[in-house]
């Protein structure tokens, strides 16, 4: 029976599901076609099959040749079904044995020669595979990135004579092996860099510590973004699971995984053009957008009311969430996004309100940050100004830095994420509201005190939640078990700009 059966894997989402490539060789005039969803990109693979056998110098069987890719209802794309459909026309027609195919997996694009190809999804690819117990044979330019999964056998082969020669036994191919090395504190910018500015750091410290949501609001050239850039190099280590998630992300994205990328928390910062398409994720086949390749990191919006109003509008509901469904008519995607959003914003359109040289009347500045809706504003943890920086802070110091380092900071960050973990077994932003009643008691005074905050701001119940959480974060870094009246004050003192 000319029949062959080949294991692989399509891309839905972040997710790698079962496709079984069957291969069925009968008389009758030479023809090859493909059924079960293919794409333009599948269709098109019977020929560079035909070419990568004829070159490899394997007998391309001029029968009647039907390849069916199980389920018939996925859709299927891109070229990673070359290799198992290559293989399963060479087991049908008997030069590769049939028995060698057995809990393997094949996923690879082929060249003319025969050489092969880098494809994406190869992270979420190898973790099914290791989840069925099955080795999975791709590109050897992928195997670097098959080697980030602890336990899995992935085996990288640079031509489908490899691939065959590994099947029958001849000349086996290396398992992939773990390469990389890691990021170390060093790769990032220095937060030292940064002149003044003690109120801002303070504030990019506890947001780091407590994973809060930040918006620096201030003139331009006083350091916004700069001090956006240095929030990675004070964040705590990823764990192993976060870098599995982030890098599954990357590894189905346009872009594809940078294998030096490993463990560093991502910093994603979209130009203020960009669509609500590429912020949230989208196209026939949906990929994931900014808000999701930042997930586990930072996502950074410079020049906050310059982007389209919906397309900051499409944040609202993943900042809650922390994923995000792209629907289309013929399928749909879920996306995780738990991001940690940093904005930036001057305090009028030419951004020196307050000086001599400003002159944007009451209306221009209203209409400047009516741009950003309060919905959105309300999501924000905490807003904090940055004043003009003093110039003579900006001259060489002659003893040296007196500034803190990131090293510094970050030292403090990890004692207080870890006392977060201890206590609730996440960071601070993530409490619901039944865990904010037990983790956040406060005295009947400052329960007093933050009521009357609340309606002097005329803040809603959310942000209420949200300065007990920052005020929790504060008493971590501080190493109080309760949160204190100062704590408390301090995070009541970054909701100041929401009146």
């Amino acid at each position: 029976m000319n029949i062959a059966t080949v294991y692989s894997r399509a891309i839905a989402g972040i997710k790698a599901l079962p496709v079984t490539v069957e291969v069925h060789i009968s008389n009758g005039l030479p023809q090859l076609s493909i059924v079960g969803m293919p794409e333009t990109a599948v269709k098109e693979s019977k020929d560079r099959v035909r070419s990568a056998l004829i070159n490899s110098q394997f007998t391309f069987p001029q029968q009647r040749i039907t390849i069916n890719l199980a389920p018939a209802d996925l859709p299927k794309e891109g070229g990673r079904f070359d290799l198992p459909i290559a293989l399963g026309i060479l087991a049908a027609s008997g030069q590769i044995p049939l028995t060698s195919l057995e809990n393997k997996e094949f996923i690879g694009e082929l060249g003319l020669s025969g050489e092969l190809r880098a494809v994406r999804g190869v992270l979420p690819t190898t973790l099914a595979a290791t989840s069925t117990n099955r080795e999975l044979v791709l590109p050897a330019v992928n195997a670097n990135e098959a080697a980030l999964i602890n336990d899995a056998k992935s085996y990288g082969a640079h031509h489908l004579l490899e691939v065959c020669a590994h099947l029958h036994g001849q000349q086996a191919l290396a398992l992939a092996e773990k390469t990389f090395t890691p990021p170390s504190p060093a790769h990032y910018s220095d937060l030292a860099d940064v002149k003044g500015q003690a109120h801002a750091r303070r504030a990019l410290e506890i947001a780091a510590a407590g994973q809060h949501s930040l918006l620096f609001s201030g003139p331009p050239g006083t350091g916004k973004t700069m001090l956006a850039s240095r929030l990675p190099g004070i964040l705590t280590d990823m764990s192993e699971q976060e870098a599995v998630e982030s890098a599954t992300v990357h590894s189905i994205s346009s872009n594809g995984f940078d294998v030096e990328q490993w463990r560093q928390r991502p910093f994603r910062s979209p130009h203020h053009t960009a669509s609500a398409v590429a912020m949230v994720g989208g196209g026939s086949h949906p990929k994931p957008g900014e808000i999701s390749l930042a997930h586990n990191g930072v996502l950074f919006l410079d020049e906050l009311p310059e982007f389209d109003r919906r397309v900051l509008e499409v944040l609202r509901e993943p900042i809650e969430s922390g994923k995000i469904t792209v629907s289309r008519a013929a399928n749909q995607a879920d996306f995780p996004a738990r991001f940690q959003l940093v904005a930036a914003m001057n305090p009028c359109p030419c951004g020196y309100l307050g000086e001599t040289r400003c002159h944007c009347t009451e209306d221009q500045v209203r209409r400047y940050r009516a741009k950003v809706s309060g919905p959105l504003m309300d999501r924000i943890d905490m807003l904090v100004e940055v004043p003009s920086v003093a110039k003579s802070l900006l001259r060489p110091s002659t003893g040296g830095n007196s500034q803190e380092t990131s090293a510094e900071v970050r030292a403090r960050v990890n004692a207080a994420k870890q006392r977060q973990l201890k206590r609730a077994g996440k960071a601070n932003y993530l409490l619901q509201n039944k865990e904010i009643e037990k983790h956040c008691l406060l005295k009947e005074s400052d329960y007093q005190l933050v009521e009357r905050a609340i309606n002097n701001l005329g803040l809603s119940a959310r942000a209420y939640h949200r300065i007990l959480k920052v005020a929790r974060t504060i008493a971590d870094l501080a190493g109080s078990e309760h949160i204190q009246t100062n704590h408390l004050t301090e995070a009541i003192g970054y909701r100041r700009l929401d009146k």
